[in-house]
């Protein structure tokens, strides 16, 4: 048996309070031009999607959401594409969906396909 996967989710947006409140207002009056497509989907307005919480507390998974600063700042990763999220072994981290797949979903339920068609296989929690 396989250890449970830890899954990093990097956004394209950095933190505090008046980034947040930026993308708030971009998200709304812009959201064809906003640059996060994974804050996008698994967020509304003013907070994490319902369905988007249940289905990551249905997997047996291990999960750190890192805006692109704290993940730079935490573990001076450069030079991956974001949004994206990454398989953390250890101290080395694999590109597991990367920006161009999160661009193509439109929807949390295409996120949530393309998470479960990667963990299954990979990973037998029995």
């Amino acid at each position: 048996m396989k250890q449970k996967p830890n899954l990093v989710f990097v956004y394209n947006a950095d933190s505090g309070i008046f980034n947040t409140v930026s993308d708030i207002a971009h998200k709304i009056f812009s959201p064809e031009t906003y640059s996060c497509n994974l804050c996008s989907i698994t967020y509304g307005n003013f907070g994490i999607r319902a369905e988007w919480k249940e289905y990551l507390e249905s997997l047996e998974a291990d999960f750190e959401f890192l805006h692109r600063d704290e993940f730079l700042n935490k573990y001076g990763i450069t030079g991956i594409m974001l949004p994206a999220v990454l398989l953390k072994n250890d101290d080395t981290f694999e590109e597991w969906i990367t920006a161009d797949e999160i661009k193509h979903c439109s929807c949390v339920n295409d996120l949530k396909l393309l998470i479960s068609e990667r963990i299954l296989p990979t990973y037998n929690t029995n």
